[in-house]
């Protein structure tokens, strides 16, 4: 019964977002679907509660180039880029900003986590232009199967299958799949695949141990906090 009032919600929803859906191709045809999906991003980014979460998966199943089945799209995402692909079940919390990224099936993404496509966006090289207008380079991200990005992360680059990257952690270089990666840069401390290490709980103590290199900000997590927050809440009650 609950498997068919979701897929019963699922269809409303997308008859609900059928004129959405179509001004959006609209305005794409006319100024191009970056620009379109940035106003619809923002618009349906508010709706609130269970319904908006409908809404933003309906809408983004008839506009991305892949949304999957059962997936949960948060309060407050912004998705910036028509080329982003999000897998089945792949989980995105809220306040969380995507650029052209690939999330696989089974994806845990936690809130304001921003996801950008490469560390060059912007030139800096001539000093007589202003870095808004010097040319960048744009790279798509993989978040590979079933990895964990922590909160308010910042992903810069490939994130391989099955890890966990601690929350406020800047990934500027690719991660290997099963890796537990902290700090500012990221790091790899164990993998989930190997034992931990004599007298490292978790491939946690040593983190948080630690001391900061001469002249580099300390990456110890603040005290009382730990680098990685509670698991989203995936049960029967929060998720499609």
């Amino acid at each position: 019964m609950k498997s068919f009032l979701k897929l019963l919600a699922d269809l409303l929803a997308r008859l609900v977002v059928l004129p959405a859906v179509g001004v959006y191709w609209l305005g794409a045809a006319m100024g191009g679907k970056e620009r379109a999906l940035r106003y619809w991003s923002e618009a349906l980014a508010v709706m609130p509660g269970t319904s908006g979460v409908y809404l933003r998966r309906a809408f983004y199943r008839q506009v991305l180039a892949e949304c999957g089945p059962g997936c949960w799209i948060g309060f407050g995402v912004l998705v910036h880029s028509p080329k982003a692909r999000i897998g089945k079940n792949v989980y995105i919390g809220p306040y969380s900003s995507l650029g052209e990224v690939l999330l696989e099936d089974d994806v845990l993404i936690s809130t304001g986590v921003s996801i950008i496509n490469g560390p060059r966006q912007h030139g800096l090289d001539r000093l007589d232009q202003p870095i808004r207008e010097q040319p960048g380079q744009w790279q798509p991200v993989r978040i590979g199967r079933g990895s964990w990005i922590g909160e308010r992360a910042v992903v810069m680059a490939d994130v391989g299958s099955h890890c966990v990257i601690g929350a406020g952690a800047v990934v500027t270089r690719p991660i290997p799949d099963y890796a537990v990666a902290v700090g500012v840069p990221a790091r790899v401390i164990r993998y989930r695949n190997q034992p931990a290490p004599d007298g490292v709980e978790s491939g946690l103590a040593d983190w948080e141990s630690r001391p900061a290199q001469p002249g580099q900000p300390s990456t110890s997590p603040p005290a009382g906090s730990t680098p990685f927050e509670p698991t989203p809440e995936t049960d029967a009650s929060s998720t499609p």
